[in-house]
């Protein structure tokens, strides 16, 4: 069922969704001082592309760093690459079949807004820290 759903959500929304972080990724590494950034968006476009199956998890131990850079990627990237969520999901949810891809990319919102301090692991790794599944 993973494969049908990651199919269909790559052909109606998942690789736009991962061109958009690749994008971000592009101009992160460009600036240079945001390579940090680029990655996370790197990590997320690999996650928007093939989404069921795997998860986001809290990294463990403290991250201090990883607020102030949040606050950043808010700002310059986050609510824009929310908002292709939003819209997607909104554009899925028409059809009964895209409803569990709605889902799927409203559940991506909270990475989209803060991607540094998140990992991006299989479901069946997850054990117990679990941020935000997609089945």
């Amino acid at each position: 069922m993973r494969l049908i759903l990651n199919l269909i959500w790559l052909i109606f929304g998942g690789l736009w969704l991962a061109l958009g972080y690749l994008l971000a990724a592009l101009i992160c590494f460009i600036l240079i001082i945001t390579i940090p950034f680029g990655f996370a968006s790197l990590r997320i476009a690999a996650y928007a592309l093939w989404p069921f199956g795997r998860t986001i998890v809290e990294k463990p131990g403290p991250r201090p760093g990883a607020l102030v850079g949040n606050v950043i990627w808010v700002i310059v990237a986050g609510v824009w690459l929310a908002i292709g969520h939003i819209t997607t999901a909104i554009a899925m949810a028409i059809t009964i079949v895209g409803i569990p891809l709605a889902v799927a990319n409203l559940k991506m919102i909270p990475v989209s807004l803060m991607p540094l301090g998140k990992e991006i692991v299989p479901v069946n790794e997850a054990r117990g820290r679990i941020v935000g599944a997609v089945p």
